[in-house]
């Protein structure tokens, strides 16, 4: 019967072209709506951000065996290598875009130590200055001066999943993925620093921001400002810097600051302002000794 063949193999070629069809839809929409796009003989996905660091397992082991000896050796008995198999098996051979805190959960109790009581910094748009002061007065301790932040502060990194499971070309940026594995490492990092801070803390914002000081949607105002305990805390203490010579954007009375305080006292927190606190400003004269915001007032050279 030939004409039933014909029908038949019709039948046949139109069922192929449909599935053909249907492949290629399903690999435009994987294109379009899957993070990350796969590169021709199984290369590691592409992203718009720097790739992980090289040498990682040598920083971060090197940062770890340093900080035990030279900054806090009475943490002598953490085990840097457990850390850091803990580190590399929270993102190793895993989509950069499914990073959750559960990954990190075992390197954070490996790596994390009690903050003592009065020593807590917070920072925000002050890294500079503030790890600058921390540095020269020995007082007051940021999450990067913490073993934690030490060992990953500087550094990038994230997996794939081919081998060898880490992408040393480029990871994701925060816009490509929200749950990218530095962005979800340092929310976790944030939060516990902030749960452990007790006694009179310290905030040091920039008030030569015209956009503000405190900014919601900040690494501060958006996850240690609501970890803090009002329970452990007996004072907030924020310093607003301005840079030397730069504009005065904000003072303690400005609109941010404000809307800090507010979000500050509906917790039950007592909180002082001081527009550049000297100690502060005195490092940052250091690098402008001549400008005119570095020199003493007449009044205060005064002796009684």
């Amino acid at each position: 019967m030939p004409g039933s063949r014909r029908r038949q193999r019709g039948v046949l070629l139109a069922g192929i072209a449909l599935l053909l069809a249907a492949l290629v839809l399903a690999v435009v929409l994987a294109s379009v709506f899957m993070p990350g796009r796969e590169a021709a003989g199984g290369q590691p996905l592409r992203w718009q951000d720097r790739g992980t660091t090289r040498s990682l397992r040598e920083i971060v082991l090197g940062r770890c065996y340093s900080y035990l000896a030279e900054r806090h050796p009475a943490l002598g008995d953490t085990d840097c290598l457990k850390i850091w198999e803990s580190f590399k098996y929270a993102f190793i051979y895993k989509n950069p875009c499914n990073t959750t805190a559960e990954d990190y959960q075992p390197l954070m109790e490996l790596a994390g130590h009690p903050i003592p009581c009065n020593k807590s910094l917070f920072w925000s748009k002050t890294n500079d200055l503030a790890h600058r002061y921390t540095k020269s007065s020995h007082n007051l301790l940021t999450l990067e001066d913490s073993l934690l932040g030490y060992m990953f502060d500087g550094v990038s990194w994230c997996g794939d999943p081919s081998a060898p499971g880490i992408n040393y070309e480029s990871c994701p940026k925060r816009s490509e993925c929200e749950s990218n594995p530095v962005s979800v490492f340092w929310k976790m990092a944030s939060k516990r620093f902030a749960e452990a801070a007790c006694g009179v803390v310290q905030v040091m914002l920039n008030g030569s921001i015209e956009a503000g000081a405190f900014r919601s949607s900040s690494i501060f105002g958006s996850i240690e400002v609501f970890n803090l305990n009002p329970n452990k805390v007996s004072e907030i203490q924020i310093w607003l810097m301005h840079d030397i010579g730069g504009p005065q954007s904000e003072s303690c009375s400005g609109h941010s600051i404000q809307r800090l305080k507010r979000i500050l006292e509906e917790r039950n927190f007592t909180i002082t302002c001081e527009d550049n606190y000297r100690p502060v400003q005195l490092l940052q004269c250091v690098r402008n000794p001549d400008h005119q915001d570095c020199r003493l007032c007449p009044s205060s050279m005064e002796t009684p």
